[in-house]
């Protein structure tokens, strides 16, 4: 069976989807035991119109209960959890409790409408269902951002406590530099107590952290471009935020080469595992044992196909406008992280924090692949998708609460020879554009009419070297000419 079909329930034959396509009808249900594959979609699935970086799938087409629509199943445990609160249960007469149960309720609504609703994207395991939510999810942390930029200063901070009472409070002033020496003979007990206290748990999170990014981003150059580039932004802003200022080997030789560097050689051997492997699915219950089914149940928590991102920035100007613009966009998001929890007063330990960070692991890989798609096939993908630009949004509307709730922060100048460091940096960028897109395009086609008219040149004195002012060659360049005058 080629790429792009599949056998359907009733044996005929049918158009597989595109790399993790989701089904076409909206099912709630758990996503661990979901086996069936995404039902035809438009004819960009048809082989002929495959692009060259997709994996070939092989499916059989089983269509279970867990791919089925679940709406008014949702809808009617939805209806009786209400009725409940309404006719059984006696409200408390606790304002603030009050206010807070229907704010949780109100989203719970939400979430459910958008599970069972809401459009799919591009992934489908290990549930289509699974994207939903976190698509609701996006939203609901948009709205949030909204509200909190439309409040004061001070009520945005004292909210927060409305969320968990030990927040709204200074964060305690803390030393994040200190003594930078890698071996401190002063210590006769521990040389080594700075690398030592470098050591915690922050250094599992920045490798797991960047082996997820590499698997949103697919392609090392520009990870290990956004990796250096945030190295050099804590370099340039450590007057600004306490907790950027690092020793010299904390930041290249534990951050870019242990723990980044680590995280990505790691992600790009699993996306060359994902690119080589085969794709072909199989009903849960057509497998004859019981070893194949738990293999099948653990497959189905990775992607359903697999497409390879070429990003080739140096192609055209609106590619390298774009990835240029995904990298600012990628930065800026590391950089709300931390000035997120410096405006907020919300401490690195925070679960709220970490919330965020699961959230954007989620969001990303999808933000990615629409992305690319949009890129790299505008014809098909008219408009960018629904994931993407909510991350975009979201992105904006943290760095604008930052903006508002802390200017005097933001408005430190940067030491002198940052600034000439950046300039002479955006110069070297801007002159590589300009020569690259501009200048060097209008050479080669300068080149490319002086070579035609040295052509043209020579077969004309050609022709008048053999004494009859014309050849059969100029006869035909003149008949086409004549030709394409009278279409």
């Amino acid at each position: 069976m080629r790429r792009g079909e599949r056998r359907g329930p009733g044996g005929a034959m049918g158009k597989a989807a595109l790399e993790e396509q989701p089904p076409q009808h909206n099912g709630g249900a758990p996503a661990a035991l979901a086996e069936g594959p995404p039902p035809p979609c438009a004819e960009r699935d048809s082989p002929g119109l495959r692009r060259s970086t997709e994996s070939e799938v092989y499916d059989d087409g089983t269509n279970t209960f867990f791919w089925r629509a679940h709406t008014l199943t949702v809808l009617f445990i939805l209806t009786c959890a209400l009725g409940y609160v309404t006719l059984l249960e006696e409200t408390p007469q606790d304002t603030a409790y009050n206010t807070k149960r229907g704010i949780v309720a109100s989203i719970l609504v939400f979430l459910c409408f958008g599970v069972t609703q809401a459009k799919d994207g591009p992934f489908s395991r290990p549930h289509p269902a699974y994207w939903r939510f976190w698509l609701c999810v996006s939203v609901v942390y948009e709205l949030f951002l909204i509200f909190i930029l439309f409040q004061t200063v001070q009520d945005g901070r004292q909210f927060m406590k409305y969320i968990d009472p030990h927040l709204g409070v200074p964060l305690p002033e803390r030393d994040y530099g200190g003594n930078c020496l890698i071996y401190d003979p002063g210590n006769e007990t521990d040389p080594f107590h700075n690398v030592w206290d470098k050591l915690d748990g922050f250094v599992p999170a920045h490798f797991f952290g960047w082996y997820l990014k590499t698997l949103m981003i697919r392609d090392w150059w520009m990870c290990m471009i956004i990796s250096v580039m945030f190295e050099f932004l804590e370099y340039s802003l450590e007057h600004q935020l306490p907790n950027f200022s690092e020793c010299w080997w904390d930041h290249w030789i534990m951050d870019v080469i242990l723990c980044n560097g680590l995280g990505i050689y790691c992600g790009m051997k699993t996306l060359s595992w994902l690119s080589l492997k085969t794709y072909k699915w199989q009903g849960l219950w057509n497998i004859p044992t019981y070893k194949g089914k738990m293999k099948r149940i653990v497959f189905q928590f990775t992607p359903y196909s697999w497409v390879k991102f070429e990003w080739k920035p140096a192609s055209s100007l609106r590619r390298w406008l774009a990835v240029c613009g995904i990298i600012f966009v990628f930065l800026l998001a590391e950089l709300n992280t931390f000035y997120l929890k410096f405006v907020l007063w919300m401490p690195p330990e925070h679960y709220l924090v970490l919330l965020r960070l699961v959230f954007f692991v989620n969001v990303g890989g999808v933000a990615m692949r629409e992305i690319y798609d949009f890129m790299d096939d505008p014809k098909f993908h008219k408009k960018l998708g629904q994931q993407a630009w909510l991350v975009a949004a979201i992105t904006a509307t943290e760095f604008l609460i930052v903006v508002k709730y802390d200017p005097y922060t933001l408005t430190l100048s940067l030491p002198f020879y940052i600034t000439q460091c950046w300039i002479l940096g955006i110069i070297l960028v801007l002159t590589w554009t300009a020569w690259r897109f501009f200048i060097r395009d209008i050479t080669l086609r300068y080149k490319e009419i002086r070579r035609q008219k040295q052509e043209h040149k020579y077969e004309k004195d050609k022709c008048l070297s053999n004494g009859d002012g014309h050849s059969s060659i100029l006869d035909e360049q003149n008949g086409n000419k004549l030709r394409e005058r009278k279409l």
